[in-house]
């Protein structure tokens, strides 16, 4: 009977690790990107704050209108990884070309009416209380991004693609590079080098698009002489705009794209619930959202891996293999927001000192650094679930659960804890901390199940032999 447990533990673990180096191996250079697209923008921040607090402050404008519009956007365009991932394990590699090149001018066209929309966003800067030189700047800033809205959507159909077929190596590459680029860039343009005058916060969107133009370019060129993609021939023929492939990319596109709308929405709706809580307060808990999301890159990397492992498997028709990656996802992610728990608590105080020096600001950001803290275990769970979902192609149900969740459970809770607590006891910015926590719980515990659910469907359709 020993001799059977421990065969059976043995045979267990094989088969753990080995889908795990499968997960490791697109995962690993996802978070390698992932961390050099944080980089742009620590580079951004600290060239633009050195320049001045006006600079600073207009970047910090022009970034919270262009993130949720670039994720609402560009987030349609994440379709094409469970697409290409699905046909890649099918072994279909000329129609993987002719999907992503029909994609491609959707790409186009999302990417012009995001061009026209970056120009207009300031037209809600005057909805807000903002001062009339911070506006000013980041108007600058927003219509020096839109040069190269149209070069990033291409980007993010492109970088797609390769992550579909589990060339994620690839785009760490060339994200890194983009992040070295960026510090001379910004250095020339807002401080005014090489004979250009000092522009200050606009220089950083002036870098970010020759950056997102370069990268594009270089992408297109390895594409172009790297034999991994030659047998997809994706620019070895011309296809037209195809109605079936751009309607299939939207349905599966635009509930990621508006999931992450969503998501970014219940960030900001917490920073603007307690803004008049004063600036200390504020700065706080900035400060404990970005640590957040510094330790957050470890499960959204696995997640978004796991999209394409799920896809290939899914493809290959073994989805007896697919449910147990989904598996291991979410346990991989677990385990690892666990140790994202266990380094925020541990180190919280050293933390936020590299972040603020002002006393009042670093003791309410170690307060709410708990709640962080507590924040990893759902927000990783969550991720691996997604992900996973991602690469079965089911998207819709999460977004909706998503909308249910953070907007009308997140928020409202807390609002009412913040502002009312309980038994008339207000929590002050805590409380918007566990509102969110109650939704992120509330949304794992539903988004688990449904992907059990959507596995088990799958096998179902497949019928598979008993082994």
């Amino acid at each position: 009977m020993i001799k059977y447990r421990e065969i059976s533990g043995l045979i267990f673990l094989k088969k753990l690790l080995k889908e795990l180096k499968q997960l490791l191996k697109i995962g690993v250079p996802i978070f390698g990107s992932q961390i050099s697209y944080m980089g742009m923008g620590v580079t951004d921040t600290i060239v633009a704050g050195q320049a001045s607090a006006l600079d600073l402050s207009g970047l910090a404008i022009g970034n919270a209108l262009t993130m949720p519009i670039y994720f609402l956007f560009g987030g349609c365009l994440f379709a094409v990884t469970p697409i290409v991932a699905q046909l890649f394990g099918a072994k279909q590699f000329e129609e993987i070309g002719e999907k992503v090149r029909q994609i491609l001018w959707l790409s186009l066209g999302i990417g012009i009416i995001g061009f026209f929309a970056y120009r207009n966003l300031s037209l809600l800067i005057p909805f807000f209380d903002i001062d009339q030189e911070i506006t000013v700047i980041s108007d600058g800033y927003l219509k020096a991004m839109s040069y190269g809205f149209v070069a990033n959507m291409v980007f993010t159909c492109l970088r797609c693609y390769s992550e579909g077929m589990g060339l994620t190596l690839p785009v760490f590459w060339i994200a890194f590079i983009g992040m070295l680029l960026n510090i001379p860039l910004d250095i020339i343009f807002v401080y005014g080098y090489l004979g250009l005058p000092p522009m200050g916060g606009v220089g950083c969107g002036i870098a970010t698009s020759i950056n997102v133009i370069v990268g594009m370019v270089i992408l297109i060129i390895v594409i172009l002489r790297k034999q991994d993609y030659a047998s997809t021939k994706l620019f070895s023929r011309f296809s037209k705009p195809n109605k079936k492939t751009t309607l299939e990319a939207l349905k599966l596109g635009f509930p990621i794209g508006f999931g992450l709308f969503v998501e970014l929405s219940m960030f900001s709706g917490a920073a603007l619930i307690i803004g008049s809580l004063g600036a200390a307060v504020v700065g706080a808990h900035t400060v404990a959202i970005n640590i957040a999301s510094v330790f957050f890159m470890l499960p959204l990397s696995i997640g978004l891996a796991a999209a394409t492992r799920i896809g290939n498997l899914v493809g290959e028709s073994n989805v007896l293999q697919a449910q147990y990656a989904s598996y291991v996802t979410v346990l991989v992610c677990f385990l690892g927001a666990c140790i994202n728990t266990l380094c925020i608590l541990l180190l919280r105080d050293g933390l936020v000192s590299l972040y603020s020096n002002d006393i009042e600001v670093i003791a309410i950001a170690v307060n709410l650094l708990f709640f962080a803290a507590v924040f990893q275990i759902p927000d990783g769970l969550q991720m691996g679930a997604l992900g996973s979902l991602r690469g079965y192609k089911d998207t819709f149900a999460p977004m909706l659960m998503l909308i249910v969740t953070y907007w009308f459970l997140a928020l409202p809770v807390g609002y009412m804890l913040t502002y009312h607590g309980i038994l008339g006891n207000p929590l002050g910015a805590s409380g918007i901390w566990i509102g969110m926590i109650t939704g992120l719980v509330t949304f794992s515990t539903l988004i688990i199940p449904r992907l059990r659910y959507t596995s088990n469907k799958f096998i179902q359709r497949a019928n598979p032999k008993p082994l």
